[in-house]
């Protein structure tokens, strides 16, 4: 954080962050639980990372803005605070990571999805996902940290709370960024782009053959959502990498200057993605955006809606790769007499042997 205190239009702007990151994420999980067609694997992870920024809206800003007026505390407190940005930063990096999976597995194998990315097993990543975000997180609170060069100067019992005064930039940069942040970064890039490779591929290909459902309507939908989910990805790492940027330049530049505006910017981005997520998801993903107006007209306007009763269409619509044999035309009943079909259709049909 900056040495001289916060400039109030920063802090102003924090706040609007928080209400608005809070506001907006509760809405995502609501919508969730409203909205049957929304409770699949995919938006599991959704919730999750929804839960993650409305933690930093309603924790880490305002333990921010604390941090920012020059606070005197003890170094262990200070450090948790700190420490618990980390921990959800890592969550939502994860969760992203999981998201992408899901939407690889979705698209490579879309006919076995079901079998394999079951409810219990979504759910197990999702644990999985807070325990390492906490492990990677609290990491600093079991040594690697700034207590020992600080003992060596002055007092720890009692500091001025900033950021770079409790964790040491080596754990940032080294562990975090070029660890934790990066690597995960550039698989998902990967994930996305084979993901965009194969959807086109199958679009292309008009050998697919389905009886039960559109293979083209399938992969349309899996590749809108999967621009959706792109989008989400790709303000997540233009809104962080600012700030692991400067974390860099402060390690290996201790004495270049850094203009204290730019620290500003750097961090209102870090928290502001905590806040744009919900708006892609009502602007992008239908579904989200029916259930948003549904939690307004119903629970904000006091007027009443139509229940959402959305069946989940993956079944129905994902493509089965096996062509399945025709079925005889058979004659229809009108009143007391058959009617049968054009003699030019009866003809195309293939013979009953040769489907056997």
């Amino acid at each position: 954080m900056p040495d001289s205190p916060a400039p109030p239009l920063y802090i102003f702007m924090e706040v609007l962050i928080a209400v608005a990151s809070v506001i907006g994420n509760v809405m995502v999980v609501w919508a969730v639980k409203i909205n049957k067609s929304l409770r699949d694997t995919t938006f599991c992870f959704v919730v999750s990372l929804a839960v993650a920024d409305i933690a930093v809206g309603a924790l880490v800003i305002p333990l921010a803005i604390t941090i920012s007026i020059g606070l005197q505390t003890h170094f262990y407190s200070c450090l948790l605070g700190t420490c618990i940005l980390l921990v959800l930063t890592q969550s939502s990096i994860l969760a992203l990571l999981a998201i992408a999976i899901d939407r690889y597995l979705r698209v490579k194998i879309p006919t076995r999805y079901k079998r394999v990315v079951t409810p219990r097993r979504a759910g197990l990543a999702v644990v999985i996902c807070w325990l390492l975000a906490f492990i990677v997180g609290l990491t600093p609170m079991f040594g690697w940290n700034n207590l020992k060069h600080l003992q060596e100067n002055s007092s720890f019992h009692n500091i001025t709370c900033k950021f770079e005064n409790v964790i040491s930039m080596d754990y940032m940069v080294y562990f975090n960024f070029f660890g934790c942040v990066l690597p995960p970064l550039l698989l998902m890039l990967g994930i996305y782009v084979e993901i965009f490779y194969m959807i086109h591929k199958q679009l292309n290909n008009k050998k697919i053959t389905s009886s039960y459902s559109d293979p083209n309507k399938y992969y349309d939908k899996e590749l809108s959502l999967a621009k959706s989910l792109f989008l989400v990805l790709f303000l997540f790492a233009i809104s962080w990498l600012p700030l692991h940027t400067i974390n860099c330049i402060t390690l290996f530049c201790s004495s270049c200057y850094k203009p204290q505006i730019f620290l500003y910017i750097a961090i209102l981005l870090s928290h502001g993605n905590s806040a744009v997520n919900p708006i892609i998801y009502a602007f992008r993903i239908k579904k989200f955006r029916t259930a948003f107006r549904k939690i307004w007209h119903q629970y904000f306007c006091c007027k009443e809606t139509p229940a959402l009763d959305f069946q989940q269409s993956d079944r129905r619509d994902t493509p089965n790769p096996e062509p399945q044999p025709a079925t005889p035309l058979q004659p229809t009943h009108v009143g007391d007499f058959k009617c049968y079909p054009p003699l030019e259709l009866r003809q195309q049909q293939p013979p009953l042997s040769s489907l056997q």
